[in-house]
């Protein structure tokens, strides 16, 4: 039997070409988009599993079940339904009566979200998906067949929205330029091609250029530094600002404030891959078979949100923001092993502290449920 060419086998001859088309070099963010997005063959274009509790594993050379990495939708229920009473607070005093979820991998958060506004009376006219990936809308679509009427996905935004907006581990999947200081010389960071593998299989090398570009801090001290800078992911959230009338917006992702981001210390950048739960830092192998990922800037998000006339709501990290919402009080309720999984949402060596929560809102100022405590804006 004849083993099927593996998605790296198919995908790396198309990056090569978009190389070779470039002159011999393609900055990083262009990689990334191609490695994630390209059509049919990019990591989040093609219909392996992706989100799931279980790693998969290789038959034949072929993938079998499980999946690459977990998001807390899959972890527990608890987090879409303990996120849904902010929703319902937001929609509330936003006086807006529609939701719009970007990236919604598995559909599992939206069903909790979904499933938790039904039993609190919320009356929603619709909840939109923003994605671009079919196939994890054909999944989307078996995951929130009981709500049909309300659920419909768009791949383009329309010129005006209202609502509340949810985007958790969206940002990090952003494509990024990497910028990388050596002997005193700032350059950009891309990809050329290697050697052709034993398989016949173009590889990719790293090639740096000098840039004109800069981190948005300066780099204290003479040694060399790798780190990203995220145009993309600031141009998504102007982007909200500019077609949001009235509303808001809550984001969860993993990341820092610019300071800390952007420490002397953190000399090595911060992308990192995902695949069968295992993490590496190599984006150049197993193109297509992996996610590609770094940490979101909190204060480049934020001034991004006010450049586009967003304020900002809050900030803070994931533990604090989901107790301010109820969490504690839905796990005295559930059984152990839900508690168990739920507790890994808010300790600071698994989820809590890494993943941190921005909110921003259009039209009046008001308290958000999630901020009431603990908010750490100042800090951005």
């Amino acid at each position: 039997m004849t083993t099927p060419p593996s998605l790296t086998t198919l995908l790396a001859p198309c990056i090569a070409q978009n190389i070779l088309a470039a002159g011999g070099w393609l900055g990083f963010d262009a990689f990334m988009h191609q490695a994630l997005y390209a059509p049919g063959l990019g990591y989040y274009a093609h219909g392996s599993t992706k989100f799931g509790t279980l790693p998969y594993t290789v038959q034949g050379g072929a993938r079998v079940a499980g999946s690459d990495f977990v998001t807390a939708p899959e972890m527990t229920p608890l987090f879409g339904w303990t996120l849904a009473n902010q929703v319902a607070q937001a929609l509330q005093v936003t006086g807006t009566s529609a939701v719009w979820e970007f990236g919604a991998g598995s559909g599992a958060l939206a069903l909790q979200v979904l499933q938790a506004l039904k039993a609190q009376g919320v009356v929603l006219s619709t909840y939109t998906i923003v994605d671009i990936s079919e196939s994890l809308r054909a999944r989307q679509q078996a995951t929130l067949a009981e709500f049909a009427e309300q659920v419909r996905w768009v791949d383009a935004l329309p010129s005006t929205l209202q609502g509340v907006v949810l985007g958790n581990e969206v940002l990090d999947a952003m494509p990024v330029k990497l910028l990388a200081r050596s002997n005193g010389v700032w350059h950009e960071r891309g990809v050329a091609l290697g050697e052709m593998g034993l398989d016949g299989v173009p590889t990719f090398v790293w090639q740096d250029r000098p840039t004109d570009l800069r981190p948005p801090l300066e780099i204290i001290g003479e040694h060399d530094y790798l780190t990203e800078i995220h145009p993309q992911g600031e141009s998504f959230i102007r982007t909200l600002g500019d077609k949001l009338t009235a509303g808001a917006v809550f984001l969860l992702d993993y990341g820092f404030p610019e300071a800390e981001y952007y420490h002397p210390q953190r000399h090595m950048g911060t992308v990192m891959c995902h695949q069968a739960h295992r993490v590496d830092d190599d984006p150049l192998r197993d193109v297509g078979q992996k996610d590609i990922t770094s940490h979101v800037n909190f204060t480049g998000v934020a001034l991004a949100g006010n450049e586009a006339g967003l304020d900002v709501l809050g900030y803070c990290n994931q533990a604090r923001f989901l107790m301010n919402c109820g969490l504690l009080t839905y796990m005295e309720a559930a059984d152990l092993p839900t508690r168990v999984m739920a507790q890994k949402l808010i300790m600071e060596h698994e989820m809590g502290e890494f993943f941190k929560v921005i909110g921003f809102y259009k039209g009046e100022p008001w308290q958000a449920l999630g901020f009431a405590l603990g908010d750490k804006t100042h800090t951005l």
